[in-house]
């Protein structure tokens, strides 16, 4: 039952929502003050389940939690039939805890977004010297992968034969293809652009360069910053204090109503969660952004910060090259056009498609005998003529 009550905290909290819209709803329009009360009655007991349940739990481990003092606040209101404050109360402390869960949530699913980049599969050559699709766990050090235009590079490895643009924005930042031949080294989770690579498997799983970024990012949000240490140790302290000032109140006044009222006021639920969950949140949004925090202590340091520098541009840039300008030594700009688009959709370089885009809907001629000069563009015949792109 405990279990049930616990996995339906959500939908408690907008039950109880309704519940006191009904029940002022009511008030307000018809002056139905058994409806009001009743409504108000049915929201505080259904708030309060779970969170005596947590209070009970908590205290079973001889803990004084924020739980408990809700609970007892609650219990106060009861009694001096203040059910107006009691339904608000719970209420209040139930949406804190959604919007709480609601934040790790969207941080976890970051954290997701981020493991679903890494390679699921790879092609591994086998011993007869052709490849089949494996997962990317059953790669061993030393395998022979082959990986094709637009798949992602399964390990961290080492070209061995083939040639190609890998976009490495993930890894490094750079905002332009690289080039690879062989002995060049690529990292998992890289995407090959065009061409075809064979790679030598030189560390797999978590010991990738991805790999041990995902468990950077998992620690980070794991650690504390000084203020959430700061803040555990305070409440371990402040909720037992604010009982026992509740209960001096009542025993010099005399007047329970205001015991309870320091009670409610009490509760520190905004001051326990806010740091803990603004942190998490600023990591979590970070690692989706591509920027990795290395903690709640990093998060704390930035506050300091007022002056920021980068070693390159290509750290600050999207990584998808585009046409800045343009000059043309030929008064026919449309021919020179087509010709150009027909040599450039020969060649996958990134370069070439955004040379296509730029020219956007044109003529596209016939073209043969294609070659690619390295670091120098590509040759080919179009009708007849030799050109150079």
């Amino acid at each position: 039952m405990q279990r049930i009550i616990l996995t339906s905290k959500n939908k408690i909290t907008l039950l109880s929502a309704l519940l006191i819209a009904l029940a002022f709803i009511s008030k307000w329009t018809a002056g139905n003050d058994t409806l009001f009360t009743g409504a108000l009655v049915f929201a505080s007991l259904l708030g309060v389940m779970p969170i005596a349940i947590q209070a009970y739990q908590a205290l079973r481990v001889k803990v004084v939690s924020i739980d408990v003092l809700v609970t007892i606040a609650v219990i106060g209101a009861f009694l001096i039939q203040n059910f107006e404050e009691s339904a608000i109360v719970t209420f209040l402390f139930l949406f804190g805890g959604y919007l709480e869960q609601r934040t790790l949530n969207k941080t976890r699913s970051a954290i997701k977004e981020l493991t679903e980049m890494a390679p699921e599969s790879a092609l591994k050559e086998n011993d007869n010297g052709e490849f089949e699709v494996v997962n990317v766990e059953e790669v061993e050090t030393g395998d022979l992968l082959l990986v094709k235009t637009g798949a992602k590079v399964p390990v961290d490895g080492t070209v061995i034969s083939g040639k190609g643009y890998i976009n490495e924005a993930s890894i490094t930042g750079e905002s332009a293809p690289a080039g690879k031949e062989s002995s060049s080294k690529v990292f998992a989770g890289t995407i090959l652009e065009n061409g075809t690579i064979r790679i030598r498997a030189d560390r797999v799983g978590e010991e990738t360069t991805f790999g041990r970024i995902i468990e950077l990012v998992e620690e980070a949000q794991d650690s504390k910053s000084e203020a959430e240490r700061f803040i555990d140790r305070f409440s371990k302290y402040y909720t037992p204090a604010v009982l026992i000032l509740a209960f001096v109140v009542w025993i010099f006044t005399g007047n329970i109503e205001l015991a309870i009222t320091v009670l409610v006021l009490g509760c520190p639920g905004a001051l326990v969660i806010g740091v803990p969950v603004s942190n998490v949140a600023g990591i979590g949004n970070g690692a989706r952004n591509g920027v990795l925090l290395k903690g709640s202590e990093v998060i704390t340091g930035f506050s300091k910060v007022d002056t920021m520098l980068f070693d390159k541009t290509g750290t600050l840039t999207l990584g998808n090259p585009s046409v800045a300008d343009t000059i043309h030594y030929s008064g026919n700009r449309d021919e020179v056009l087509a010709y150009l688009a027909s040599v450039e959709r020969e060649s996958d370089h990134p370069l070439a498609k955004a040379i296509l885009q730029e020219i956007g809907e044109t003529p596209i001629l016939q073209v043969a005998h294609t070659d690619v000069v390295r670091g120098g563009g590509i040759v080919a015949d179009v009708e007849g003529y030799r050109k150079t792109s």
